[in-house]
């Protein structure tokens, strides 16, 4: 039998349809080993085919030995008897089986989502997650480049958070190597050290550009700047104390950032592992897994070649005796597993880097640091955010945009949408929704795309209120509060004393979208895709405001029913923001 897809998340919709069709199989079938069955069930694409659509029997015609017509016609006999929650199967076209849900079934499942603090979803075993995202180098400014990992990074730690994972959300800082050699001698050459205290990270930056300039012109500076490495991996004092300051000049910035984007993360840079590069390298050299090549320490992997057809090695120790990246992520993958104790390592980079991890996820298991029956490895790789132009994201200067300067734009030209909006509001309240509105655009527009694609950054587009952005779904959200100030009933009181009925089909389509609120969120973890978050959202809030059109709540007989229908529909689209790091708004 081939695992389960959908359940990871036990009491989603489409888990509990899995189940069905597995037990159905099973009594139909009884003479069939249960692990051969294939269990394929997916949401019906048409509303004329149900809620549910099951393919097992085209996927079992020829295990079972026959025509996929008769196989579905016997799933279907036992499948539409035994499960409370289907009112009806039918069987289309070759095989395929449509299940329609009972109405009943639906309007029970969404009053225990109001019921239940995690809207019926109760996560599988507890797990530890390491995510590694944002990541940005010391003595640079954070830019559009890593705005990508830093909002898909937080979006999959909130999900794993939610669903009571124990995550660790790592920043894998870029604090070592041969540029703080430089800054260092730099810093000693113009007697810099009382003046780094009161830099700020642009007059930093400045400073690494023109120490970089004179490493590649002056020999004499690129010794000292060498030497100044030495010192560094060697704990002197002095070169120490400078790159402590380096750091915290740049983590002060970083800070800024992060708040502004609500986003929190455990420094644990390049540094934290230095001490284990060393017996690392020892470690897969006793395994037998390296090669010297001209000199340097290498991991040769099959299938991996240059395009000369040459091995492409994975070089965990230089010629000269320095460690670099590969040695560093060598060691960060077994100090994860081993020391963290991590069931799902998470790497939140641009896909530019998938070839990197590929090699160290390979040469891991090789070195027996992982063991894929036991914990769960991925590298998540995005896409470039592009200008206008098409091209990489730039300054009208050329230059690549700040990352600060960017998100307050965003916050600006949502002021001025606001204020248009709501002349009569104070300031206080139009400058708190802009900056809500402002960053929830930036981060919704990042995440309602495929993260594997590269996408358009533009500010107009992100902060429509109409199609699939955060204003719509926010609107949404205050459109279904609005209700329930003017109906002006408790909720809470209804919940536990009103039976929701779902009688027009606005209603039932409302319910059903709720209701497969896990469904989403398992889709999200399983794949790790954001875009199945923004995906929901968009297509929830489209519903509501149909139902919105359709059924009329206050002061109608079904008002109470339809009160509760909107009042999980705010808390839904509440929760399902937040997963995603945006902060909903009380009016707009």
């Amino acid at each position: 039998m081939q695992p389960l897809k959908h359940q990871e998340i036990s009491d989603s919709i489409l888990a509990k349809m899995e189940k069905a069709v597995l037990s159905s199989l099973i009594k139909a079938f009884p003479e069939t080993p249960k692990e051969q069955f294939i269990v394929e069930v997916t949401k019906s694409t048409q509303d004329a085919f149900g809620e549910y659509q099951c393919n097992s029997a085209m996927k079992m015609a020829k295990l079972l030995r026959a025509a996929p017509l008769q196989i579905a016609k016997k799933i279907v006999e036992v499948l539409s008897v035994e499960d409370e929650a289907i009112e009806s199967c039918s069987v289309a076209g070759p095989g395929f089986i449509n299940i329609t849900l009972r109405p009943e079934f639906l309007a029970s499942y969404v009053t225990k989502m109001l019921r239940s603090k995690k809207f019926n979803i109760h996560a599988a075993k507890r797990k530890k997650i390491v995510i590694d995202f944002s990541s940005p180098n010391i003595a640079k400014e954070m830019h559009v480049g890593h705005l990508r990992s830093t909002i898909i990074g937080d979006c999959l730690a909130r999900v794993f958070e939610f669903l009571d994972q124990d995550v660790l959300r790592i920043n894998h800082l870029g604090d070592w190597g041969t540029s703080f050699g430089m800054l260092i001698a730099y810093s000693e050459k113009l007697n810099l050290d009382e003046k780094l205290e009161l830099m700020s990270l642009s007059e930093l930056v400045a400073m690494y550009r023109q120490a970089k300039t004179l490493f590649d012109e002056d020999a004499d500076f690129k010794k000292q700047s060498q030497l100044a490495v030495v010192a560094l991996q060697g704990g002197d004092k002095r070169a120490r104390a400078i790159w402590h300051l380096l750091c915290e000049i740049s983590k002060k910035a970083y800070k800024e950032i992060y708040d502004l984007l609500d986003v929190r993360l455990i420094d644990r840079g390049e540094s934290y592992y230095n001490d284990r590069l060393g017996s690392t390298v020892q470690d897969l050299e006793e395994k037998g897994l390296v090669t010297v090549s001209n000199g340097a320490k290498c991991i040769f992997l099959d299938g991996f070649i240059t395009k000369e057809n040459e091995p492409l090695p994975l070089m965990i120790q230089k010629s000269d005796g320095g460690y670099n990246y590969d040695t560093t992520d060598m060691a960060t993958i077994h100090q994860r597993i081993f020391e963290e104790k991590a069931d799902h390592l998470v790497y939140v980079t641009d896909a530019g880097q998938s070839l990197h991890f590929q090699m160290v996820f390979q040469a891991a298991l090789k070195a027996k640091y992982w063991d894929p029956d036991k914990v769960r490895v991925d590298h998540v790789p995005f896409g470039v955010v592009l200008g206008q132009d098409g091209k990489k994201f730039r300054t009208r200067s050329g230059e690549t945009e700040k990352l600060i300067d960017l998100l307050q734009t965003a916050i600006d030209k949502a002021y001025e949408i606001v204020k248009s909006r709501n002349p009569d509001w104070s300031e206080k309240e139009q400058r708190e929704v802009s900056k809500a509105l402002g960053i929830g655009a930036v981060k919704y527009a990042d995440l309602s795309g495929h993260r594997q694609s590269d996408y358009v950054f533009s500010y107009e587009r992100m902060l429509r209120f109409d199609g699939n952005t955060a204003a719509f779904i926010m609107y949404s959200f205050v459109r279904a509060n609005s209700i329930k100030r003017k109906v002006g009933v408790d909720v809470d009181t209804l919940i536990g004393n009103v039976k929701i009925e779902l009688v027009h089909p606005s209603e039932k389509a409302l319910a059903l979208r709720l209701a497969q609120f896990p469904e989403c969120l398992d889709a999200c973890i399983s794949e790790l895709l954001p875009n199945r978050i923004t995906d929901y959202l968009f297509c929830l809030a489209e519903i509501f405001n149909g139902f919105f059109r359709d059924c009329r709540v206050e002061g109608s007989l079904e008002q109470n029913s339809r009160l509760l229908l909107t009042e999980c529909t705010a808390r839904v689209l509440k929760q399902g923001l937040s997963l995603l790091g945006v902060k909903t708004v009380e009016r707009m």
